[in-house]
């Protein structure tokens, strides 16, 4: 026997009329919001055992699901289970909604899931998921270019708190890459202009704005609380000091550079891995003269390049915080914006590291630029 379909409007008219509205999507799914007066119980356990929900084999049950396929399915497993009077929401939930019919969201804050519903709606994300990036702390170096897009998708994705530590200014040269600066805050901080951009995109996120230059002095105290903490420095002696910090303070460390056309990313780990993650010091040893390794406004970037390791790095960052997928640490994946091409190398940890050797005392803090200068 074929499972009646019917629209949002009768499903509720039916549901005044004393029949069970069963909302079979997962619990993550809900949490948006679902059908006024619906029970949920996933579709997995329903089929599982109907009969501790739903006892009276008669009664008249409704179900319904985002776009109606899986309260289809539900209700056919129900009929086989000896249930004889069923219907499937046509359109789900999702034309629930668009009709205008009475919805129930979760008790708690509307902003939340409804900002955020798209990532409520992962089982790998889920609610404890958002919740744990709300909770988060993620301190970044550099409010420039990488900053930029790391800061944008952090700040959407709901990082609760982003510590932001720059000396600049915004620059009219800054415009063609620094997504976060606008022609009207040209001379203004670069965080305090970072701090209104990501405001005015998500309110919920607190930002920490630090206009100082990253010294031996001042780095424990803007990291030490940082769940994660992202490189967007555009100089040596302040990586080999950020990755320094993090060995000691045992820090993820999310790393990015960006040279005309080429970019690459990398997690640096070392200091919760000793002897396993290797560190900044064991991918570069010893700086590169300068002539060899020149800046932005020496050489040039093509202004889009990074945006793209930006957004890597701000991946990895939520990555690590949700303790989801295979972070990079370990692995420098390296892109080609001209040839538009990826390349990943293996990274291992150097047992003789000065810093993150296995067993080995943190050594202290030195003169980064006179390091760096040769």
């Amino acid at each position: 026997m074929n499972i009646e379909e019917i629209s949002p409007t009768e499903a509720l008219r039916r549901l005044r009329a004393g029949a069970v509205l069963i909302d079979v999507r997962e619990s993550h799914e809900r949490a948006t919001g679902f059908a006024e007066g619906a029970r949920g119980i996933a579709k997995a356990e329903l089929e599982a055992n109907p009969g501790q929900a739903l006892p009276d084999l008669d009664a008249p049950i409704v179900l319904i699901c985002q776009s109606g396929r899986r309260s289809l399915q539900a209700a056919q497993a129900l009929q086989e289970a000896g249930y004889g009077r069923l219907s499937s929401v046509e359109g789900g939930t999702t034309r629930w909604i668009a009709d205008g019919l009475p919805l129930t969201r979760p008790e708690g804050d509307f902003d939340f899931y409804d900002r955020y519903s798209r990532h409520l709606r992962l089982p790998e994300v889920g609610e404890a998921g958002q919740r744990r990036l709300q909770a988060a702390r993620i301190a970044m170096v550099g409010a420039g270019g990488l900053g930029s897009p790391a800061a944008y998708y952090l700040a959407a994705a709901g990082i609760g708190t982003l510590v932001l530590a720059d000396d600049d200014v915004v620059d009219r040269s800054n415009l063609q890459r620094q997504i976060l600066h606008t022609e009207d805050r040209i001379g203004v901080a670069k965080v305090e202009s970072a701090r209104v951009a990501l405001s005015a995109l998500n309110p919920t996120v607190t930002i920490e704005a630090f206009p100082e230059r990253i010294t031996a002095a001042n780095v424990e105290r803007l990291i030490a609380d940082a769940d994660v903490v992202i490189d967007g420095a555009d100089n040596f002696p302040v990586r080999y000091l950020i990755n320094d910090a993090c060995v000691k303070l045992a820090k993820p460390l999310v790393y990015g550079a960006v040279h005309r056309f080429e970019g690459q990313v990398s997690v640096f780990d070392a200091g919760r891995h000793r002897g396993h993650a290797p560190c900044y010091r064991c991918l570069f040893p010893e700086p590169p003269p300068p002539e060899a390794a020149p800046n932005c406004s020496e050489a040039g970037v093509l202004g889009v390049l990074p945006g793209v390791i930006g957004m890597l790095q701000a991946t990895e960052a939520i990555k690590l915080v949700l303790g989801l997928g295979d972070p990079l640490a370990g692995r420098l994946l390296n892109f080609d914006a001209l040839a538009m091409k990826f390349r990943e190398t293996r990274l291992s940890a150097d047992p003789e590291c000065p810093v993150c050797a296995a067993g080995r005392e943190f050594p202290g803090y030195i003169d980064y630029v006179q390091f760096c200068a040769g």
